[in-house]
Order: C-alpha cells, then structure tokens, then sequence
C-alpha cells in the first residue's frame, strides 16, 4: 500500500531526510520533534507488528491506542525487516542519501547488522548518527538493557520523587525518555550546524541516564561540597516559599509561586495581612525558608476561605504567579492554548477530529506544522522503495519474503 500525503513539509528543517530506526519513546520522539519541524522522517517498522508504541497508551478509541497519532504524527512508516541481509540492504540505501540516523537499539546492534556508523559514514560522509540508549554508547553499564524508568532511578529522579515518608514516587508521563529524546535532537541541530562548516557527519551519543543528569540541577555539587543528599518534599521546593499548592474553598488546589521578597509583599497585602513582610520569620528569602511550613500553613488558612475562580483574580489583579491544578480537560479547554497553537485539533482518517499538542519551539517565519497523524503500518513503503529505484516486481518479491 502507497500513499502520498498532500501537506509539504515547509518548516525550518524541510529538506532534510531522517531515518529513524528503533521504537518506544526515547528516539521515535526526537524523530518527532524534527518532523514537526519539517524534516522528512521516515520511520522504519517490523513488518508484522509495527512499532511497540501502536499499542501503549491506557485509552483506546475503536480498539486502537492513541499515543501513536502522536508520537508518529509527520512521519512516513516504511514497514521493513532490519534483521534480514535484504531489510539492511534496502536501509543501506536510504542511508546512503540521508542526512540524520536516529537510532534507539542497544549498543553493538547497528554492528552487528552491519550498519556501524563508520562504516555508513564512509559512505556518506554528511550523515549525522544519533544513538539513543539507556546508558549510553561507552562505559560499563553500555551494554545493559535499559528504559526511561530505569533511567529515571538511576540518575537520582525517582528518589525525589513524593513524600518522605513514603515509597519514591514516578511522575505521570515518560520524563526520561521525552528528556533523552530532547537532547538528541538538540545534538542534531548541533551537529547539523558544525556540518555546514565542516561538510563532515559526526555521532550523537544520548545516553537517557545523561539526559536525567543533565536536569538534575545542583543535587550533585551540594552533595560534592556539602554532603547534603536532596530528599523526597513532596508538593513543595525546600526552603523556596511561599511555593506551593494550596486548598480552595469546596475542592480544588491552587499553586501559588510567590516566593520572591516583592512577590511575597503582593501576597501579603492580597491576603490582608501585610505584617507578615515585617515579621522576622517571613521577612527575607533565608527566614521564609527556615519557617517554609509556618508560613504554607498560615496561607492554606487563608486560601481555604476563597473559591478556585475567585482565588485566580486575586492573584491576577496582584500579579502574583498562580495557576490550578489542571486535568487533560481543563488543558483541552482552555482558551489561552488553543489561540497559542499549543493545543490544536487535527483531522484523522481513523478517529476524525483528534485534540494533541501543538509544535515547540514556535518560529516567526518559518513555523513547524503538523501535517498528519501517525500513518498506518507500512502506509509508504511503495513509495518509498520506487523512490530507490525498486520496480512493482522487486517490491512484490520483498514482500513475499516478509521483508516488507
């Protein structure tokens, strides 16, 4: 089955043509980001099954998941066995006039298939090779099987994560892997730009445990001088207040950021209770740290009095940093997301109007668009073969032989 999408890609990185070997998160979302931004990325998947993410995701409208329309949204699917000599051959091909590998697979897999990036460099001396992988492409641990969860409790995330007294805690989205995703495409358009200098490809090596690292602000150097180990807080930042969430009248949560001298006296003066400036326990940053519980107490008291709208305006009309606790349904709703472009509905072929998130970062003048959700299995693999030169005979034959 072919198909042509009628949407030309016209944002900042059209143009470019990125393959994209692997599957689960960490990769498939950096090929994301680049296709949002007008790369033609082509996403390669097992013949059979497709790619693992067609089938994550909790909900399911007419027995399909919906993470795919995501996570594959801009992307050509060319359904196709890497493991056998004529799968790798055809990617051999691709690869040969590619300008960006993304690749997601353990350590020593593109070796042992005969793709190392040497080798494919030696071929096609622009491409840029972006390894992915849960430790990284060097060191002890390279070898190890590895997620994004792993990750996440390796490099220190977990344990922040929840209350001190009880079990550490995950956050409700894949932070490791998108992170890891993240930087990888950060060092593609690195690499990119030295490529424009040099005319030289290069590797990109993301470890997802870097990536998690990489965030982790300054727990290592208070460790490193100090000793301190940074522990579990719960809802607030230690020894950062006022900030947290607050109670409102009925039910609901407000968090309010005020934790600054001249946001904390707007605070003060909204509450009706300027004194509290004076008051040598609120009065300077270091204070309201050592007295961080007093003090969300005291608010909690007060913000329990207030409905959540009413609470909002009062912290408007003070310009004081709030907001709600907001669900999938309030972000579907809200006004303010739908005129950025940062929530948008896009038509389907399988489920019509489908609500995502919109493309980040945004351009002036040249912006990222989504131009289609993620395509079915193998929805371009004619296309894309005859693109190499394969006539309607060679495909049939491949595809006889379950390698397409």
């Amino acid at each position: 089955m072919s198909s042509d999408h009628p949407i030309p890609a016209s944002g900042p990185l059209s143009g470019l043509r990125v393959i994209e070997m692997g599957s689960f998160i960490a990769g498939p979302f950096c090929g994301q980001l680049l296709a949002d931004l007008g790369a033609d990325v082509i996403k390669i998947e097992p013949p059979r099954k497709g790619d693992a993410m067609r089938e994550w995701g909790a909900a399911r409208k007419n027995g399909e998941t919906l993470w795919w329309s995501v996570i594959a949204r801009n992307k050509r699917s060319l359904a196709l066995d890497l493991r056998g000599a004529e799968g790798q051959k055809v990617v051999s091909a691709l690869l040969g006039h590619a300008d960006i590998l993304v690749e997601n697979f353990r350590p020593g897999t593109l070796e042992k298939w005969g793709l190392a990036p040497d080798s494919l460099m030696a071929r096609n001396p622009r491409l840029i090779v972006a390894r992915v992988s849960g430790f990284g492409q060097t060191g002890p641990w390279a070898g190890r099987t590895g997620f994004g969860a792993i990750a996440e409790a390796m490099a220190g995330l977990r344990h922040l994560g929840g209350f001190a007294d009880r079990p550490p805690v995950r956050t409700g989205l894949s932070v490791g892997d998108s992170l890891a995703g993240m930087f990888t495409c950060i060092g593609v358009l690195a690499a990119l730009h030295e490529r424009d200098k040099s005319g030289q490809g290069q590797v990109v090596d993301v470890g997802i445990t870097d990536a998690v690292l990489a965030i982790s602000e300054s727990i290592l150097a208070e460790f490193s001088a100090t000793g301190a180990v940074r522990g579990r807080t719960g809802t607030s930042l230690p020894r950062i207040a006022p900030s947290n969430i607050y109670p409102v009248a009925g039910d609901g949560w407000v968090l309010i950021a005020a934790n600054g001298d001249a946001i904390f006296r707007r605070l003060a003066r909204a509450m009706g209770q300027p004194a509290l400036c004076d008051d040598p326990r609120f009065a300077t940053h270091m204070a309201r740290g050592d007295n961080q519980q007093v003090l969300d107490q005291i608010i909690a008291d007060w913000t329990a009095r207030h409905t959540e709208s009413a609470l909002l305006a009062l912290m408007e009309d003070h310009a004081i940093p709030a907001g709600p606790i907001c669900t999938a349904a309030d972000v579907h709703a809200n006004p303010h997301f739908r005129a950025r472009g940062a929530v948008v509905d896009i038509p389907t072929q399988r489920f019509g109007s489908l609500t995502m998130q919109g493309v980040v970062p945004r351009l002036s003048r040249t912006p990222g668009a989504i131009r289609w959700d993620g395509p079915q299995l193998g929805e371009h693999t004619d296309q894309i073969l005859g693109s190499l030169g394969y006539g309607g005979h060679d495909i049939e034959a491949l595809r006889a032989k379950g390698t397409i």
